[in-house]
């Protein structure tokens, strides 16, 4: 059974940062692991992703020189540093993983998700 658990969610004031880890375990996700988040009230979007098995990194605009994705394909594991945090960056920040080929940075390219962990920035 795949399970996808997140974990260093937490508060954190603005300009802080944090370390979103996600383990995926029960298959190899040979192709794209990302994270996606959702506020309050809105919809979930795309974040960042790792692509092509890990070979590559896919970004949102408003993410772009403040989050870094890594990864440890042996380990099923990916990370998400989040530095320079700003309050609009609060949400539940979920962690996904695919086994099939396709464009990472699409909610429709992943099979598999994990619960979800909560980022909150405070002002």
């Amino acid at each position: 059974q795949v399970q996808l658990v997140e974990s260093g969610g937490g508060l954190v004031q603005a300009g802080g940062s944090l370390r979103l880890s996600c383990a995926a375990s029960g298959g190899t996700f040979s192709s794209s692991m990302g994270w996606f988040r959702q506020a309050p009230g809105k919809e979930r979007e795309f974040v960042a992703a790792s692509t092509w098995g890990g070979t590559s990194t896919l970004y949102a605009d408003f993410v772009k020189g403040r989050f870094t994705i890594s990864r440890d394909s042996a380990k099923n594991l990916v990370y998400l540093q989040m530095n320079s945090l700003k309050p609009e960056d609060t949400a539940v920040y979920y962690c996904a993983a695919s086994t099939l080929a396709g464009d990472g940075s699409h909610e429709g390219s992943y099979e598999y998700w994990g619960q979800g962990t909560q980022v909150t920035v405070s002002s």
